[in-house]
């Protein structure tokens, strides 16, 4: 390890040491996440909290906060019944998206959990069977969508599409690396450990903040926030790492940061 990586892993250790977890997670989407014992209804709450991860933290905690509770207790039952949850998030809204994207997202990522037994297990065996991890992720999300009727619904919005972000393209997918890093870290306080994945298959999840923290540190040079320069920052964090270089990613977000003006999501990212 070089003198400049070596002094980088210091600094970061000592943010994840210093950082007060519970209290960093109930200002963070994720903490809702944690108000659930069952995984089965963990993957799908974790799922809709990282799809509608856009804008301000206060704010998506709120929208979140509204759907959970019109969904109820227990949301892998709630979503056996699709037209009863349809009508429960009737006239929720938040950015581009609607009550009923909400739902079928629900229904569609439950549907696959019945078939497979996790979400985890279905995207495990898509990454055996594809050898690529942004592959994997989009081969699991076009499942999902297929599953709840998540296609274009010809009134030209948004919303249906955009909810699943497809790796495919050119974007990030910050919301959906988001959504596999809590799914696949071991468990520590903020990430679940609930996936068959090893860790140092992850890619870092990339947002304005930390595209630019990542550029002043030195872990990329590209200028925008694209697949491959999540690639980029997550083979730098790996030279600190190599079998969990994505642990770094929730110290990094945080990092010089008020947690109340916190950004979970760019409102640009497509």
């Amino acid at each position: 390890m070089s003198p400049e990586d070596t002094a980088l892993k210091k600094v970061l250790d000592e943010v994840r040491a210093q950082c007060n977890v519970a209290e960093r997670r109930e200002i963070d989407p994720v903490g809702l996440v944690h108000r659930y014992e069952d995984p089965l209804d963990q993957e799908l709450v974790g799922l809709v909290a990282a799809s509608v991860a856009f804008g301000n933290v206060a704010v998506i905690r709120a929208k979140l906060g509204d759907a959970l509770a019109r969904v109820g207790t227990q949301p892998k039952r709630a979503a056996e019944s699709p037209k009863q949850l349809e009508e429960a998030l009737h006239g929720w809204t938040h950015r581009v998206f609607r009550g009923e994207d909400i739902a079928k997202l629900f229904v569609g990522a439950r549907r696959v959990q019945r078939n497979e037994g996790t979400l985890g297990q279905r995207f495990a065996r898509d990454f055996a069977d594809t050898g690529s991890f942004r592959e994997a992720l989009a081969v699991w999300c076009d499942r999902l969508r297929e599953a709840g009727g998540l296609g274009a619904d010809g009134s030209g919005r948004r919303g249906p599409m955009h909810l699943l972000t497809d790796p495919r393209g050119p974007s990030g997918s910050k919301r959906l690396l988001l959504y596999a890093r809590w799914m696949v870290r071991r468990a520590d306080g903020v990430d679940l450990g609930l996936w068959p994945v090893e860790p140092r298959h992850l890619v870092c999840p990339v947002d304005t903040h930390i595209h630019r923290l990542s550029t002043r540190l030195g872990l990329t040079q590209r200028k925008d926030k694209s697949w491959k320069t999540a690639e980029e920052i997550t083979r730098g964090l790996a030279r600190l790492d190599p079998e969990d270089p994505v642990k770094y990613d929730f110290a990094l977000c945080h990092l010089g940061m008020q947690p109340a003006t916190r950004v979970a999501c760019d409102p640009d990212e497509r």
